[in-house]
């Protein structure tokens, strides 16, 4: 006999009503009771085969993983770091499980321990060993607290990048209403972006850096002097063109991706070896209408 004991009943039906899912409505086990008075799920059968309890702790695992994961880490966001608005948890929710999906590497370099799989497999075997009964709030207490500790390191980073992230925001906002104010002052520049950013006028001649420098709105580098980059979004800004043609390898590029947010539909993607074509173009029309 396997008997689950929950100081919730509504813990005891959700995990009730996932095992049902795992056991397919196997008629081995037509007589798993929820005892609602008590919390309590037990499993009765004569013939618990191997496989049968490897149903079942597949379906604790997913319970912990999919269902109180997610109730533990908003516990966490509510009751450490007073995040109580519920789109804010989503949001902060949103970058941890992109972590844990192995999507922000640049991120998960900042935890110690990032496959937390073995952590709640090995706590539910150890429960699962004999045939038991066990309280799930003592497992929770004792067998998950390494898990419980990882999964604050997973939050206290994720909050982090979510608080970067609305500067960053805040940061695009502000940009996009001084463009709005400002007056064209060219109708179309190309920048190739390399190692480094260059200019290109309309004729594809290269703007010097000198030059750039004098075209700075210096009310930008007085009024923002943390968030500007004189090098690139200064300019840009400054000019305010009405189209950006932007030669690149990487399309994913963070300063990328910030001129396309500041600059949004002005800004044209092209690839980096377009920019080499049209300049080679460009030289050879004009040296034909010098023949001429």
């Amino acid at each position: 006999m396997v008997e689950i004991i929950f100081q919730n009943r509504v813990d005891a039906i959700r995990f009730f009503n996932y095992l049902q899912k795992w056991l397919n409505n196997d008629p081995d086990y037509e007589n798993i009771l929820l005892i609602e008075d008590r919390h309590i799920v037990k499993l009765f059968n004569s013939s618990f085969t191997n496989d049968k309890q490897e149903a079942v702790k597949n379906a604790f695992y997913e319970f912990v993983t999919n269902i109180k994961r997610d109730d533990w880490l908003r516990d966490i966001l509510r009751n450490h770091y007073y995040f109580e608005d519920i789109e804010e948890q989503q949001q902060i929710l949103e970058i941890l499980y992109s972590i844990m999906d192995g999507q922000r590497e640049d991120l998960s370099v900042f935890l110690k321990e990032t496959n937390l799989d073995p952590v709640v497999r090995e706590a539910i075997d150890h429960v699962f060993r004999d045939n038991v009964s066990f309280s799930f709030d003592s497992f929770l207490k004792f067998r998950l607290r390494s898990y419980l500790q990882l999964l604050e390191n997973y939050v206290e980073i994720s909050i982090d990048e979510y608080k970067l992230e609305q500067e960053y925001q805040m940061f695009v906002h502000m940009l996009r209403e001084f463009l709005a104010d400002r007056e064209p002052k060219r109708r179309e520049l190309h920048l190739l972006l390399d190692d480094d950013i260059t200019f290109y006028d309309e004729q594809f001649v290269e703007i010097k850096r000198g030059e750039l420098a004098k075209m700075i709105d210096r009310k930008l580098l007085v009024n923002h002097p943390v968030y500007i980059d004189s090098a690139s979004i200064a300019p840009l800004l400054s000019l305010a063109p009405t189209k950006i043609f932007l030669y690149t390898k990487n399309a994913e590029a963070p300063l990328v991706r910030t001129i396309k947010n500041i600059f949004e539909e002005r800004v044209m993607i092209k690839s980096y070896q377009a920019l080499r074509e049209l300049r080679n173009s460009n030289t050879d029309n004009t040296s034909n209408e010098k023949q001429a």
